[in-house]
């Protein structure tokens, strides 16, 4: 009889992970130096290291010193540049690690610094093109300069390891032990291109370090927030612009996929793509912050992914605007803790969400104000939209959370209907745009009145997730951000208070109570970030600011060391879950510290 398979071992927690980026794709680096999540050469191509989701025979890039009995890091000043310092009882020793900013090439540079004594390191790369599926054709060869590197082969995809000192081949991995002395260096660079282009020559990492360094310092500078939280503030402004592609202007939700939102559960997304609520509420918080350059690439993008087809608006896209990204499974791949199915593409893509438009219109609305002058195309694309949209708003969409249950009457969908309208009248009345504005005068009205006749609850002074429902919802609270109805109406106050009964733990909040079966999921899920944060902002613009301000206290102090978040925190188990870093949560965070900042 065959003896059982050794139990799994445990994940690394999602906490414990670093992001290194380039604004075009995105890597985790454990606390541990192992590199187990990276696309190249886009944040949605198919992965390269996949440990993330499966074990190291899917793909991870390990360089640690396995004896160190003290791990500290942290990034350098308003950078992605990460640096890990190594301590064990015969030395001490730093790695940096990065993505350069200033080059085309899609690199991960890593370089370790002898600091006192001698410290043993353990190297270790193991390449699985294709979400861990393939494995690629690896020789030594030299690069066009003649020095001796390791490339790996498949299909389309080549990566190229230079280094001082090559790891040796044991079966499908690579590996190395050695010993770094107190003043030497050794410097480590892979390096992505097409399977048939020529393979590169190795960056001058000096000189790429400082440019990079230089880069994210100088776009951290411009931000002049000297409130509370002004170094979680920033950071969080970092992860949106580092989630920001700088190539197309698209920006996307999370550098990850299926990391899940229950341990063990279904509710496993990708969400490497841009979708049009999340982008526009992350313009709204760069916007808040001075940030305009982002606003106009993420305009031009929009003009480009729609192309035109204003009856076919998708909520989402691929970062480049493309359209196809049909959801499959990933059955090779075990998934984080166990937590299956893993999926890449997001089956969301073809559903509707009567909400996406409002947040749309209402982060254009901003970036006007902010000064960035519509084009006639940019205008045009908005007034086209929201004509698509008066006629369809009276219908029942899967709203905000992207419910696979039945479509609803959301309340929140038709709000933003209303600010979607709202704002396009503010267009005409305070820009001068051309738009036929009695007619959407009418409308606002109009649906006003059926959110107020159907969407709230007079007996619980509440409005509710959906009409003809008794639950609140979160997105509730967006009522309050887009102006349907004052801060003071006591409608507002008492969703406020009663979403603060119903779905908060302290200062952590559900989205909704999942065991109403409403989204056609299996219930469980973890406390929401965003939510969380929305009911910060909530709480001080209803007059709670001493308490928001509390709350607000409490939930920067679960960020990780690096002052990263993800989707969702379990405060049971003091741990965060679903997809790392999340844009959504980030944003959050900085809107309610604005709000904060602006009535204290």
């Amino acid at each position: 009889m065959s003896s059982p398979p050794p139990p799994a071992a445990p994940p690394t927690p999602i906490e414990d992970y670093a992001v290194l980026g380039d604004s075009r794709t995105a890597a985790l680096v454990s606390r541990t130096g192992s590199i187990d999540w990276l696309c190249l050469p886009a944040l949605d191509s198919p992965s390269c290291f996949a440990n993330l989701l499966g074990t190291p025979e899917h793909g991870r890039w390990l360089l640690t010193a396995p004896d160190a009995t003290d791990v500290t890091r942290a990034y350098d000043g308003g950078s992605f540049v990460l640096t890990t310092e190594y301590t064990t009882a015969t030395g001490r020793a730093r790695v940096t690690e990065w993505m350069p900013m200033e080059d085309e090439r899609a690199d991960v540079l890593r370089r370790i610094e002898g600091l006192e004594g001698t410290v043993a390191f353990h190297h270790e790369l193991a390449i699985r093109f294709g979400y861990g599926t393939v494995v690629p054709w690896v020789r030594r060869t030299e690069d066009p300069g003649g020095v001796a590197v390791i490339r790996a082969v498949a299909g389309p995809d080549a990566l190229t390891l230079h280094g001082d000192r090559l790891p040796r081949a044991t079966g499908t991995h690579h590996e190395d032990d050695f010993e770094v002395r107190g003043g030497e260096r050794l410097q480590f660079s892979l390096t992505w291109t097409p399977s048939w282009a020529d393979g590169p020559e190795a960056l001058p990492a000096d000189d790429y370090l400082g440019a990079t360094t230089g880069i994210w310092d100088a776009w951290a500078s411009a931000c002049e927030y000297r409130g509370p939280h002004a170094d979680v503030v920033k950071r969080s402004l970092l992860v949106l612009r580092l989630l920001t592609n700088d190539e197309t202007g698209g920006i996307a939700a999370a550098a990850t996929t299926s990391l899940p939102e229950e341990f063990g559960g279904v509710r496993n997304w990708d969400y490497r793509y841009c979708w049009l609520r999340d982008a526009a509420l992350t313009l709204e918080a760069l916007l808040d912050f001075g940030y305009r350059e982002e606003a106009d690439g993420w305009r031009s993008w929009l003009l480009r992914a729609v192309a035109g087809d204003y009856e076919d608006l998708q909520i989402m896209y691929r970062i480049d605007g493309g359209r196809d990204l049909p959801e499959r499974e990933l059955p090779h791949l075990p998934g984080y803790a166990a937590s299956t199915p893993v999926r890449i593409g997001n089956g969301a893509v073809g559903q509707v969400q009567n909400d996406v438009l409002g947040e749309v219109m209402v982060a254009l609305d901003q970036a006007r104000e902010a000064g960035l002058v519509e084009t006639e195309d940019s205008w045009s694309l908005q007034v086209h939209l929201v004509q698509d949209m008066l006629d369809r708003w009276r219908g029942p969409d899967h709203g905000i959370w992207e419910i696979r249950g039945e479509k609803q009457h959301f309340t929140q969908s038709k709000v933003m209907c209303w600010a979607a309208v709202d704002r396009a009248i503010r267009g005409v009345e305070v820009h001068g745009l051309p738009g036929p504005i009695e007619q959407w005068r009418a409308a606002r009205d109009e649906i006003r009145a059926d959110v107020l006749a159907h969407g709230y609850d007079p007996d619980a002074n509440t409005f509710t997730q959906h009409y003809g429902s008794t639950e609140v919802d979160a997105s509730l609270l967006q009522l309050l951000q887009v102006g349907f109805l004052p801060a003071d109406d006591p409608r507002i106050v008492g969703t406020v208070t009663r979403i603060d009964a119903d779905l908060a733990d302290g200062p952590h909040v559900m989205r909704y109570h999942t065991a109403t079966g409403v989204d056609g999921l299996p219930a469980g899920e973890h406390h929401f970030y965003a939510c969380s944060f929305w009911l910060v902002d909530a709480l001080a613009r209803i007059g709670r600011a001493d308490e928001a301000a509390a709350r607000m206290t409490a939930l920067v102090a679960t960020v990780n060391d690096l002052g990263l978040l993800a989707e969702e925190y379990d405060p049971v188990n003091t741990r965060f879950a679903g997809n790392f870093p999340q844009a959504l949560s980030h944003l959050a965070l900085v809107r309610a510290a604005y709000t904060l900042e602006a009535l204290s």
